[in-house]
């Protein structure tokens, strides 16, 4: 075990997901997740050596809880001496963090004033950031934001069709998310096809229960689907994404709350609105082939819509490298990545059936034939982009 392990963190606003990563070797030497936070339920689980273990939470603050009983798990497994740092991921840093940086008081103070952006997410990543801090007061504690890689977009990519007051007044933009992933598989990929990152370009499509795609230019972002908040581009498990914005006006007139017409988009759409079955990409192939009519039809918007988002980041770039499926749907599901590559025909993309099925089992690799343009399947490892920078920064 090396001295440079880190603690992440990544509090979500009723879990609160965690590891300790060898920053060296890229291994996660435990993890686990605190979840149901907020209800009698609350609990926590952990693995090690692939064994794992689960506990209650009392009631409390389930935040601090959670903190505590990791802190307790730190010293049981010996862990104290190798950690270094805690990195926390911070879902949106505005226009203000371009970069991970070490978190003081004002870094935390302005963490929450972004709230506004993030609702969902950063008033909880602040909470997971106190509770760690007043956990491990000796360690230095940062935070890598998933906004952070998208801050090289240029205006002409950034800018809404919009009044330009609204940017300058209330910072209305596309902000971009998923950075961490896209940051990491762009960097795998530049590795496996031998070539610097700064000469290197590729599309990124991470397709998870949340959704982007990213173009990568010389390795950095130039374009990116999610916007001013994680709820726009690709359909997802539970989010719409795009949609005419005169739907919302639509169902105000139609007596519809703004809370109500936000929780249908954020948690009643996606795979489960279209499905009317479940949100789950497995759970939409197993009813597709049980011959359930909304199962198909969400299959097929969401393989369409990542198709056009892949086809339309092409005129981003001078060159493209390669195409990169990753998070849990990009990296697990062959019939959805089949069904996109197919879309993608008219480009010369072939799939190498084998090649397709070996990397459905975790295994990174080429997943067109040989005389096709790139695609690729990376597996993401955000958590050790946040342990490397966390050491980087001390």
């Amino acid at each position: 075990m090396s001295n440079s392990c880190v603690l992440v963190v990544n509090s979500g606003s009723s879990s609160l997901k965690f590891a300790v990563i060898d920053s060296v070797s890229g291994d996660a030497l435990f993890s686990g997740l605190g979840e149901r936070f907020g209800s009698p339920q609350a609990c926590i689980s952990w693995k090690v050596n692939g064994n794992k273990t689960e506990e209650s939470l009392a009631e409390g603050n389930h935040h601090q809880l959670a903190i505590q009983r990791i802190v307790g798990l730190v010293d049981e497994l010996g862990f104290n001496e190798s950690i270094v740092a805690v990195g926390h991921r911070v879902v949106h840093g505005g226009e203000r963090f371009t970069s991970s940086t070490r978190i003081d008081d004002d870094v935390l103070a302005e963490i929450e004033k972004l709230a506004d952006l993030a609702p969902l997410h950063n008033p909880a990543g602040a909470k997971g950031i106190r509770a760690a801090i007043e956990a491990f007061p000796s360690l230095p504690q940062f935070a890598v934001f998933d906004t952070a890689f998208h801050q090289t977009m240029p205006k002409k990519a950034f800018t809404g069709g919009i009044d330009n007051s609204l940017y300058k007044e209330y910072g209305i933009r596309r902000y971009g998310f998923h950075g961490t992933s896209h940051f990491y598989v762009s960097r795998a990929a530049a590795q496996m096809i031998d070539k610097p990152i700064d000469q290197a370009s590729f599309i990124s499509v991470h397709l998870g229960n949340g959704a982007s795609v990213c173009a990568v230019k010389d390795g950095q972002s130039v374009d990116t689907s999610m916007g001013f908040t994680p709820l726009a581009g690709l359909m997802m498990g539970t989010r719409s994404g795009d949609l005419d914005p005169g739907v919302i006006e639509f169902l105000l007139k139609k007596g519809w709350s703004q809370d109500k017409i936000f929780d249908t988009l954020n948690k009643k759409s996606g795979f489960l609105g279209v499905s009317g079955v479940t949100s789950d990409a497995r759970g939409i192939l197993e009813a597709m082939e049980q011959g359930h009519e909304g199962a198909t039809l969400a299959f097929q918007v969401f393989t369409y819509r990542v198709a056009k988002y892949i086809a339309s980041y092409m005129v981003s770039l001078d060159q493209l490298d390669g195409i990169i499926f990753t998070g849990g749907i990009g990296e697990n599901s062959l019939p959805i990545r089949r069904e996109i590559i197919n879309y993608l025909k008219i480009f010369g993309y072939k799939e190498d059936a084998a090649a397709n099925e070996k990397a459905r089992l975790g295994e990174e690799g080429v997943i067109t034939t040989e005389d096709s343009p790139v695609i690729m399947v990376i597996p993401t490892n955000e958590e050790l982009v946040i342990a490397q920078d966390c050491v980087r920064l001390q």
